[in-house]
C-alpha cells in the first residue's frame, strides 16, 4: 500500500537523527495529513472516482496550504516534509522515494511537466518547470528556479538553476 511505504520513509526521515519513536512521530508529523489526503485522492482518481477525488483535494488545500493536482503521480515513498505552499501540476510524474520541503513549485510551463526519478530531494521554494527530468538521486537546493534536466545523482542550485 502506498500510504504505508510514504510512512516509512518518513520514519526512515526521523531516525536519521535517533529519534526512537520515528514512526509515531512520522504519523503525526508535518505533511503527513497531506500525504494521507493526496493518496485517497490519487486513489478515488484511479478508481474512476474523479469528482470524489475533489473533496480530499480540498481539503488539502483548505487544511494543509497544500495543492497536489488530482492525476498528479508519485510512487511509494513520497514524503512531504512540510505541506505548506506546494503546488503540484497534475501531469506531474515521479517515481519512488521523492521527498519534498515547503512552498516546492512543481509544473507546466507551455510544453509540458517535470518529471521526477527515484531518490529525488526537492528543498524549500524551489521551483521545478517546464517539460523537464529530475534524475535519480539528484538534489534540487532551496529556492533553486529549475528550467532544465538534472542528470541521476547531480545536485542543481541557484537562480536559474546550475548543475553541480
Amino acid at each position: 500500500m502506498l500510504l504505508l511505504d510514504d510512512l516509512r520513509a518518513k520514519q526512515r526521515l526521523y531516525s536519521q537523527y535517533g529519534d526512537t519513536c520515528s514512526l509515531l512521530k512520522a504519523i503525526m508529523a508535518d505533511g503527513t495529513s497531506a500525504n494521507v489526503l493526496y493518496r485517497l485522492q490519487a486513489a478515488l482518481a484511479r478508481w474512476r472516482l474523479a469528482p470524489l477525488a475533489l473533496i480530499p483535494h480540498w481539503l488539502n488545500k483548505s487544511l494543509n496550504g497544500c495543492v497536489i493536482g488530482v492525476k498528479a503521480q508519485f510512487g511509494p515513498g513520497f514524503v512531504l516534509i512540510h505541506p505548506v505552499g506546494v503546488v503540484i501540476n497534475s501531469s506531474v510524474r515521479g517515481g519512488r522515494n521523492v521527498w519534498l520541503e515547503s512552498s516546492v513549485v512543481i509544473g507546466d510551463n507551455r510544453g509540458g511537466c517535470p518529471t521526477l526519478g527515484d531518490d529525488v530531494f526537492i528543498g524549500s521554494g524551489a521551483k521545478v518547470i517546464g517539460a523537464l527530468h529530475i534524475g535519480h538521486g539528484a538534489r534540487v537546493g532551496a529556492n533553486a528556479v529549475l528550467l532544465r534536466d538534472v542528470p541521476d545523482g547531480a545536485t542543481a542550485v541557484g537562480i536559474p538553476a546550475r548543475v553541480r
